[in-house]
């Protein structure tokens, strides 16, 4: 971890969709393991970052900002606070809401993308990493595919970049134990609820999982 610590000492940091299960997770591991000079939260829903506010003691150097990635002219004022480094884990991610709502999911993980990217390099952002997903790799759901344009977008960003300009990384991973909206929490329902069985996709399906630790260290 004496890499974390230098790496991150001193720096500004901003976390799009920072209230949710990555973003706070990894606030938690940056608080841990070095001493940033300040963490910005930027994310839409304001009683996500109130509740994340009350949870970390209302730590003076995190900062939570109301903003969209879809809004381009809001997220470049705020990465004109001279940010260092930049995570994109804002994301539409549910898959049915993405498939009832194709319009929405578009404009928030392809065209919020290209504004993060854009915005990026407007500011001269050290680097930026990108949060992707299994679901990008062959995609059947718009969400997959819509994540598969995202990682798309963030690698060609680094061939029209500047030499010494913005640095932009896509890491993807598979499923999260105990993330919101993942099956953990859904079959602990169940078994709270005395159900007999629990529902599974298919009988000889593999599912590979990641622990939230190992996923916020990679």
């Amino acid at each position: 971890m004496n890499f974390i610590a230098k790496f991150f000492l001193n720096k500004n940091l901003l976390i799009t969709g920072g209230t949710g299960t990555f973003g706070t997770a990894m606030i938690k591991f940056l608080i841990k393991h070095s001493k940033p000079k300040s963490i910005y939260i930027y994310s839409r829903d304001e009683m996500k970052q109130w509740y994340l506010k009350q949870k970390l003691n209302n730590q003076k150097n995190i900062n939570f900002i109301l903003g969209d990635v879809r809004d381009k002219e809001r997220l470049n004022s705020v990465l004109r606070n001279k940010i260092d480094y930049v995570f994109h884990a804002a994301a539409t991610k549910i898959v049915p809401t993405s498939e009832f709502n194709p319009e929405e999911c578009i404009k928030t993980n392809i065209l919020g993308a290209m504004n993060v990217i854009d915005c990026s390099k407007i500011n001269k952002i050290k680097r930026v990493i990108a949060l992707s997903t299994d679901k990008a790799s062959s995609p059947i759901n718009l969400y997959g595919a819509t994540k598969l344009c995202s990682d798309k977008l963030f690698v060609s960003a680094n061939s029209l970049a500047p030499l010494g300009g913005t640095k932009f990384s896509v890491v993807r991973y598979g499923n999260v134990i105990d993330s919101r909206g993942s099956v953990i929490p859904l079959f602990r329902k169940l078994v709270s609820q005395n159900k007999k069985s629990l529902p599974i996709t298919h009988e000889d399906m593999t599912r590979f999982f990641v622990s939230l630790k190992d996923g916020v260290q990679f």
